[in-house]
């Protein structure tokens, strides 16, 4: 029997449904295609990344190696340390090529990280800073010298001097000895960002900050490297006016000896200048590296200590840094050093 001739091939129910499944095939693959390439994408992202950390990495330790270098050096030279020498000169940004490339073979080899890469570094004297665990004195008592100084540094930023108060009674109470688990005290910071626990504002932190650190033992005020603000803080008698001008005194000739400068100020007291709280050389320094590899800033602050020709280092700090690549704000959380080692 033949079919009817006005009866379809195939019945239009049919041709939609394979229409329909010809459609989610195609958006299938689609979609698999798009999560495989996704995958892959991810995966060299990481890699990437994962690779660009390693050279950061590894140029910042090179950085910090170069700065303790350049100390262990100034500690064969020279007893005193002062803002002539040479490490506190900065290291201004550049080409990474032109540390490693020592000839047209190294460059050849050293092209694709070292002509993007640029690197800059500096060193700081933290001691020529107030430290803010010189306000606990042995005993556990409260150093009156250092007080005053403290309060003088407030009263002259314009901080409140009750917050001072409150920051010295937690510094005591968290160096009280044999404190049971229960204690309420509070931990000892490990670097100047971490001074909030001890009840320190933020504000005051941030404005205290260039003029004051915090080192873990008692340390003098380094009368070449100190600001006019801090010498006027440490030295009683001593205005501002007169501060500047001991500035500009140790910038033609720095000072050899406490005595030497004490010598440069008339009308103080006797003690004003003394050796308990002021010195002409440092032990504890600040080591500053930035790189620029393609569109990333990363910046590291290495706190080292020197003990004649050894530095080591206390504690290492590495964040990206915001910005343009000129911007030298350092302000990561602290990072044990032999975490990043």
């Amino acid at each position: 029997m033949k079919p009817h001739p006005h009866a379809p091939a195939t019945p239009p129910r049919q041709r939609g449904a394979a229409l329909l499944l010809a459609m989610l095939i195609v958006a299938l693959v689609a979609s698999l295609s798009a999560a495989a390439f996704w995958q892959q994408w991810r995966a060299w992202a990481v890699e990437a990344a994962e690779q660009q950390r390693s050279q950061t990495a590894w140029v910042l330790t090179g950085a910090l190696d170069w700065g303790r270098l350049i100390l262990r050096q100034d500690a064969r030279a020279s007893s005193t340390d002062h803002l002539a020498e040479p490490w506190a000169v900065p290291l201004q940004e550049s080409q990474l090529s032109t540390f490693l490339a020592g000839n047209n073979d190294s460059a050849s080899e050293t092209n694709d990280v070292a002509l993007q890469a640029f690197l800059s570094g500096e060193i700081h004297d933290l001691q020529g800073r107030l430290n803010l665990r010189n306000l606990v004195a042995s005993g556990n008592t409260l150093s009156e010298p250092d007080w005053r100084a403290w309060q003088r540094l407030y009263r002259t930023l314009g901080l409140p001097e009750s917050e001072l108060s409150a920051v010295a009674q937690r510094l005591r109470l968290a160096l009280e000895p044999a404190q049971d688990a229960a204690s309420t005290a509070p931990l000892l910071p490990q670097g100047w960002a971490q001074v909030g626990w001890l009840g320190m504002s933020t504000h005051s932190a941030r404005t205290l900050a260039p003029y004051a650190t915090w080192l873990p033992e008692r340390t003098p005020l380094n009368l070449n490297t100190a600001s006019a603000l801090a010498l006027h803080a440490t030295i009683p008698g001593l205005d501002l006016a007169q501060a500047q001008q001991l500035v500009t005194q140790r910038q033609r000739s720095h000072f050899a000896s406490v005595a030497d400068a004490a010598s440069q100020v008339q009308g103080l007291g006797a003690n004003a200048i003394n050796p308990q709280q002021h010195s002409t050389s440092s032990r504890y320094f600040e080591i500053l590296g930035q790189l620029r590899l393609d569109d990333s800033v990363t910046a590291e602050s290495s706190t080292v200590v020197r003990n004649g020709t050894e530095v080591r280092v206390l504690w290492r700090q590495r964040a990206a840094v915001p910005g343009h690549a000129g911007h030298r704000s350092i302000a990561p959380p602290v990072i044990p050093a032999s975490s990043l080692e």
